[in-house]
């Protein structure tokens, strides 16, 4: 007798030592409840294949946390501020996909450990050839080609006069047929106006001379306004590509994603910008020039340049203000520490980081 009630009090001895282990698990299947989890198109994190299943990085780790607990879902595809609300408010049990943690989130709902850490991201517009292309490209537009006319005009003009002047007194400089003699009033005039002064042809009537010295004064506002505006087209050709950072986005129109962390750092900086409801609307306005450069998670738009925009529009090499991807549950969720030490133990794994470089590494 002795020796059977060791053997059973042994036997509930073990049995009650191994359930702490699993008792969280035994937790969420005993309400044998289907779990809501909002997700939304946020590739690579999270989006639908060409059969219409959800996956992506956010997906597949949930996918392998849920198979460990043994819990059921089913996903519900909402909009950022959608997911948020419904997570705030205990409509969803889980939120899945590239949400960031925030002072402000985390007042509304909780958050599970971090499994992605990454920044914002600016893309801009691809450098198309070198800064001397978009030069020449501004040299010959019809504003820039309409001051070299009058400038030409202008010089015309006042070698006929000198020739007028000049041509009876002072024919060795300004003499011979009437298109040698404007011929070479042309010529002095050019010569005169850039301040050149060769001396080859010099005026010698008085009326010539009080001409020429009016000439030459004008001519050094007239030059010094052409140099002026060669400056100008130089320095808005090379400010189309002056976005090195953070730090230039007030200078330029910027657009972001709305209700998303890139859009409280525009807000909290003071920057104007344009909001857009999806990076696909964003990175449309940017390939055609309506905003300069776009804000936003920089592997998400590394995502969507890669396969839309290669070529055409690039993700600056330097991130700013870290970002940190969990999933979000509603406060007091019950499965918070069972997610958390399986996130915890996947996240070291090898099988995440193959699964990271499937999605991130080897993007054509």
């Amino acid at each position: 007798m002795k020796l059977k009630a060791t053997v059973y009090f042994s036997v509930l001895f073990l049995l009650f030592t191994a359930m702490p282990f699993n008792v969280d698990a035994q937790a969420v299947r005993a309400t044998e409840k289907v779990l809501l989890v909002g997700t939304k198109e946020a590739p690579p994190f999270s989006f639908k294949n060409t059969k219409g299943k959800w996956t992506g990085i956010s997906i597949d780790l949930w996918e392998n946390i849920a198979a460990e607990m043994g819990v059921e879902y089913q996903y519900e595809e909402h909009s950022v501020k959608g997911l948020l609300d419904s997570v705030a408010n205990h409509s969803l049990d889980a939120v899945v996909s590239a949400l960031t943690l925030t002072t402000e989130r985390e007042e509304r709902f909780d958050f599970t450990h971090p499994f992605y850490n990454t920044g914002l991201g600016i893309a801009v517009q691809t450098k198309k050839g070198s800064v001397w292309k978009a030069v020449l490209k501004e040299f010959l537009s019809t504003e820039f080609l309409e001051i070299i006319g009058v400038l030409i005009g202008t010089m015309i003009l006042i070698g006929f006069i000198i020739w007028l002047f000049e041509r009876r007194k002072n024919p060795k400089d300004f003499g011979g047929s009437t298109k040698e003699g404007i011929g070479s009033g042309i010529w002095w005039s050019v010569v005169t106006m850039t301040a050149v002064g060769y001396g080859d042809k010099v005026p010698k009537t008085f009326g010539g001379r009080l001409f020429a010295t009016v000439w030459m004064f004008t001519g050094i506002i007239l030059i010094s306004t052409f140099i002026a505006t060669i400056t100008s087209v130089l320095t808005v050709s090379q400010l189309e590509y002056a976005i090195d950072g953070p730090e230039d986005l007030r200078m330029n129109t910027v657009g972001t994603i709305r209700y998303t962390t890139s859009e409280i750092y525009m807000q909290d900086n003071r920057i104007f910008y344009i909001p857009y409801d999806t990076v696909t609307e964003a990175l449309q306005a940017l390939n055609l020039g309506t905003i300069n450069a776009l804000v936003y998670d920089a592997p998400l738009l590394q995502y969507f340049i890669n396969r839309n925009y290669k070529g055409k529009i690039e993700v600056l090499p330097n991130t700013f203000l870290r970002q940190d991807y969990g999933i979000a549950l509603p406060q007091g969720s019950k499965i918070r520490e069972p997610i958390n030490r399986i996130l915890l133990r996947r996240i070291h794994h090898d099988e995440w980081q193959d699964l990271l470089y499937k999605h991130l590494g080897g993007v054509e």
